[in-house]
């Protein structure tokens, strides 16, 4: 059992960090390249698509890479 809490704790705190991320990549980057590439950035889905990815492929990685049993 408690194998099972470790991963759980991983994914929690996984989550976590790239929920902070996230938060820092749409409030604190979005504006700036916004600024620089106005024409790329003008839509908000390409930006949310690529958070999107980005987290999807983590916890795809997370988990290909936990222990087996």
């Amino acid at each position: 059992m408690g194998k099972r809490i470790k991963i759980v704790g991983l994914f929690a705190l996984s989550g976590f960090v790239l929920g902070v991320a996230s938060n820092l990549v749409y409030f604190r980057v979005f504006p700036i390249l916004a600024q620089l590439f106005p024409q790329i950035m003008g839509t908000t889905w390409l930006v949310w698509g690529i958070i999107g990815a980005a987290i999807s492929a983590t916890g795809c990685l997370l988990y290909a890479y936990m222990p087996q049993d």
